[in-house]
């Protein structure tokens, strides 16, 4: 076998770019937002001696591209990317990595070795743990629509069964649309089976009809399309963007497929309550166990759960506090809906910045969980209800469009309180980690580190 020193000068400056480029695939295929890739990949590029003024990395959301090139010569890798899942711990511990491999000075094989090490990791929970994690999340999301805990049980269930056949047909290769129209169709099929329980079982029978199939909304995809847009990467933002919608038009074909066949009357939809009923003790447990369960999802390291629980407490709180007020009969200031989701999204990202030195993990770890537990579902539902039931009437478009734009400004208040206070924070936090980074790399290039293309 060929070892690293016995390789030519060209040769080695390969196998350094497809290690940039194996780097870079591992945190597009899981969900990191663009800024991150190609700061962790320039960090990586300075432990393997590749002088950035001469490094150029090009991110697509199916593509990598690095070259490396000076007047006389140029190397040039493309890499594909086929995986797109979440995984916030392969995330987490690149972004160690490529500190601590600059840091102690690792050789180029300790670096390999250490990053497939992370490739091949197992997640770190088992498939019927994200299916029961998810129940009671969406479970969660019932409490937050104003359901009985009674109600919270039925979501879970059917929930649990969706998450769990959606994993399975993604593991067997499935379509990704395909599979989630199909696991919302099977989710609302069974909460629309626990109608028929006893009636003395439950006073919100129709609770877990919205909430069964919410652990298909792409919050993440979501909120790294604003980061995207706002860092200026509006490709990369704009297909983020594109793959977002069609898994929310593949939910709603699911769900309205179902709907159609059971002939439901959807008109009891809009006999639910918008404005929350519950007591803030109850909101406040329905949100750690919202933020904690799609934590599994995105396989958070398990250390974190009580921190991402605290922080989905700290959103939906804040939400409901600037949300609601003496309008509606309750204790707030008043202000709605869309102002009231992006100041909880704020706070709760706004303290994940700042957490981020306590418990050593990216604030996206720690932000995106906390936040998706304020969700619009039944927003989303009357819209989507809204345009099902058109049959000509005037004023019925613009009723669906309503509901509609009213979800849509919701959860992009949601994804931009997220996304604004990390882009500040990596203002004010990147001049004392580059002068870190260069200071290191600067001791490196004494050392004889980095590759000078003018002796090929």
């Amino acid at each position: 076998m060929t070892t690293y020193s016995e390789l030519t000068r060209e040769q080695l400056i390969r196998h350094k770019l497809d290690l940039l480029l194996r780097t870079g695939q591992l945190l597009v295929e899981s969900a990191a937002d663009t800024n991150r890739i190609v700061r962790n990949m320039n960090r990586v590029a300075a432990f393997l001696g590749l002088p950035e003024e001469h490094l150029h990395i090009y991110v697509q959301f199916n593509m990598l591209m690095v070259n490396l090139s000076d007047d006389e010569h140029s190397f040039t890798k493309f890499q594909r990317c086929n995986k797109h899942g979440i995984n916030m711990t392969t995330i987490s511990l690149i972004s160690k990595l490529s500190w601590k491999a600059i840091r102690q000075d690792y050789s180029i094989e300790q670096y390999a070795q250490e990053l497939e090490d992370i490739a091949n990791r197992p997640r770190n929970y088992t498939p019927v743990q994200v299916a029961i994690g998810t129940g009671f999340a969406c479970g969660g999301f019932c409490i937050q629509f104003g359901c009985d805990w009674t109600a919270f049980f039925y979501a879970s269930f059917a929930a649990a069964i969706g998450m769990y056949l959606r994993g399975l047909m993604l593991r067997k290769g499935l379509n990704n649309y395909m599979g989630i129209a199909i696991a919302a169709f099977i989710s609302t099929v069974i909460a629309w089976a626990t109608i028929y329980l006893p009636s003395s079982w439950t006073s919100t029978p129709l609770h877990p009809l919205l909430a069964c199939a919410l652990f298909i909304v792409p919050g993440v995809p979501l909120i790294n399309f604003v980061d995207d847009m706002l860092d200026n990467y509006i490709q990369v933002g704009l297909t983020r963007a594109i793959n977002t919608f069609l898994m929310i038009v593949a939910m709603s074909f699911g769900i309205a497929f179902f709907l159609k066949l059971s002939n439901f009357d959807l008109t009891q939809f809009y006999t639910i309550p918008m404005i929350p009923h519950n007591s803030y003790l109850s909101y406040a447990a329905a949100a750690a166990i919202s933020a904690m369960g799609f934590s599994m999802i995105f396989n958070i390291p398990r250390r974190l759960l009580w921190v991402v629980a605290i922080g989905g407490i700290i959103a939906v709180c804040t939400r409901n506090f600037v949300n609601l007020g003496p309008s509606n009969n309750n204790i707030g200031l008043d202000m709605g809906l869309a102002i009231g989701s992006l100041a909880g999204s704020a706070l709760a990202s706004v303290i994940a910045v700042k957490a981020v030195h306590w418990v050593h993990a990216p604030n996206h770890v720690l932000s995106i969980p906390s936040v998706i537990p304020m969700v619009p579902g039944v927003l989303m539902y009357r819209a989507l209800v809204g345009l099902i039931e058109m049959n000509g009437v005037v004023g019925e478009l613009t009723n669906a469009m309503k509901f509609g734009m009213a979800s849509a400004v919701t959860i992009m208040c949601i994804a931009l309180g997220v996304a604004i206070p990390n882009v500040f924070a990596r203002r004010w936090v990147a001049k004392d980690r580059q002068r870190k980074l260069n200071q290191l790399i600067e001791e490196r290039r004494k050392r004889g580190h980095f590759i000078d293309l003018a002796k090929l």
